[in-house]
């Protein structure tokens, strides 16, 4: 069964169970559906064009996956995935690491593109879903790169303390985990560690602000809000519709999640 079939069979449920008078958040779920359809629809297209390799960005020539474990496809391959984020990495990139704690990992996106970025860097991939793992460390073969790639699952709070003194990149993306995760007082080694962290007040009411009350003491934060997307559009998506060329960059989020750039203070003089 195609995916637009089950697309269809879903629209036409939901259509049957509208009211006479249906309010705007049963449409606006459709409308999110049907971008969604879209949206992958042209992850497809890209893939039978252009193939798996990302298009542009900091892991552009990475070969990537035709299934995302979760969320959009279609900007990863094009590569404006979270592209507010871009300049940091580079940044983080050009003043050299030692290694990058990524929790939350998915298929690898960000595990694999930046053990590709940065070649003397050892990632350390976490995730508890089992799929998720699998897909990780699939990715990091078909780059070459499964050598600096070390995949495990569930990452406790006082799991920093392993890296400690290491010039640090910790990334976190879990989906309202980063409460429990990020706990410096479990932890002391994160205030010499430089985080980015994406927030999900939409799944923990107070995530946002609990992230930066606890870091403001020993780190520098930077929020960051999704923008508007300028890039270089592959070419199928040149003469597409306006509407697809959105849909093509569409993250899928329900509602903003800022992400917090943090870096350790500098210390004054002793």
């Amino acid at each position: 069964m195609s995916v637009t079939t089950v697309v269809v069979g879903m629209v036409r449920g939901m259509v049957a169970r509208w009211p006479a008078n249906p309010n705007q958040a049963a449409v606006y779920e459709l409308l999110r559906l049907l971008g969604r359809w879209r949206s992958q629809m042209l992850a497809n297209t890209y893939i039978q064009l252009q193939g798996r390799r990302i298009w542009s960005g900091p892991f552009a020539g990475m070969d990537y996956v035709d299934h995302a474990t979760e969320g959009a496809l279609a900007p990863r391959l094009i590569g404006t995935y979270e592209s507010e984020l871009h300049p940091h990495l580079a940044a983080l990139a050009a003043e050299g690491l030692d290694c990058v704690i990524d929790v939350g990992c998915a298929e690898g996106y960000y595990a694999v593109g930046l053990a590709r970025m940065m070649p003397g860097v050892t990632v350390h991939a976490y995730d508890i879903d089992a799929k998720a793992r699998a897909a990780c460390a699939e990715l990091a073969v078909r780059n070459g790169v499964s050598d600096r790639v070390i995949v495990g699952g569930e990452f406790r709070p006082d799991g920093f303390e392993a890296f400690a003194g290491k010039r640090t990149l910790v990334l976190v993306d879990t989906e309202g985990a980063e409460v429990d995760i990020l706990q410096p007082h479990l932890s002391p080694a994160l205030a010499g560690m430089s985080l980015i962290v994406e927030t999900h007040d939409v799944y923990k009411p107070g995530a946002l602000a609990t992230m930066m009350q606890r870091f403001a003491a020993t780190h520098d934060i930077v929020r960051l809000d999704q923008q508007p997307k300028i890039f270089e559009m592959p070419p199928f998506l040149k003469p597409m519709t306006h509407l697809d060329q959105l849909l093509a960059v569409w993250e899928w989020r329900q509602q903003p999640t800022p992400w917090l750039v943090m870096r350790p203070k500098a210390k004054g003089p002793a």
